[in-house]
């Protein structure tokens, strides 16, 4: 559940087609913590074995989704359903982006149900009438075209918003090196340029110092990093004067 208390929503997809499709949107739904799909008449059966590879290890998705013969029959048990589409089909419903559906899905009591329609065509206008709300993501309006997986991943990542999942370990990062051991980093290597005749022609040599500098400012250097470079810059000063 949310923070809310709100369950998680179903996702139900509504005459899909491929196999594949189905897994690629198994996959989205678990990245974001929804684990309850139900699938509308599949169109080349279900379990279909070209969803597991697709899902990439959300198995636990698969494995539990079921099988209605009909999206009426699918949203039964829910209170609120939304159905996604990129434009009403005569159907006169509120339409609100994700996020918005999105919180007023943590906000209400009881089951939500988010339909989505086959690959190719979309949710009939007859699906989109069992919805009190619809879903439509802002959208390029000259190309308005997103697989199901991308549609189910937009929505299931702004219900995510509100959940606490785990966030990758924040890496703390080292001090930048004083500007004291910058400078004699790039002092060492203009003098390991200057005699192996490095700046040429000579009415170059400032604008290559300065690129040379701009290149050696840019990151953030540790003091770590500094010695790490000066070490680089001594071993060849070492390997110059053994061959010599």
């Amino acid at each position: 559940m949310s923070a809310s208390g709100a369950k998680p929503p179903v996702i139900v997809l509504v005459r899909p087609q491929l196999g594949e499709n189905i897994g690629k949107a198994a996959r989205a739904m678990l990245n974001f913590g929804l684990i309850e799909m139900r699938l509308v008449t599949p169109r080349d059966g279900w379990p279909n074995p070209a969803a597991g590879p697709a899902a990439s290890g959300a198995d636990q998705v698969l494995a539990e989704a079921r099988v209605f013969e009909s999206a009426a029959d699918a949203v039964a048990d829910c209170e609120q359903v939304y159905a996604t589409t990129v434009r009403k089909r005569g159907v006169t419903k509120p339409v609100v982006t994700p996020e918005v559906a999105a919180r007023a899905i943590h906000a209400g009591p009881g089951r939500s149900a988010i339909l989505f329609g086959p690959e190719r065509s979309g949710l009939e206008t007859d699906d989109v009438a069992l919805a009190r709300t619809i879903i439509t993501v802002p959208i390029n309006p000259s190309f308005g075209s997103l697989n199901l997986a991308q549609a189910v991943i937009l929505v299931a990542y702004e219900w995510s918003k509100s959940m606490d999942l785990a966030q990758p370990p924040e890496t703390e990062l080292p001090p930048p090196a004083p500007q004291e051991e910058l400078e004699g980093m790039i002092a060492q290597l203009d003098g390991m340029l200057v005699a192996s005749h490095f700046f040429h022609p000579p009415d170059r040599t400032p604008v290559t110092r300065r690129t040379l500098r701009t290149l050696l400012t840019k990151p953030g250097w540790s003091s770590g990093e500094v010695r790490t470079m000066r070490g680089v810059l001594s071993a060849l000063a070492g390997a110059k004067r053994a061959k010599d």
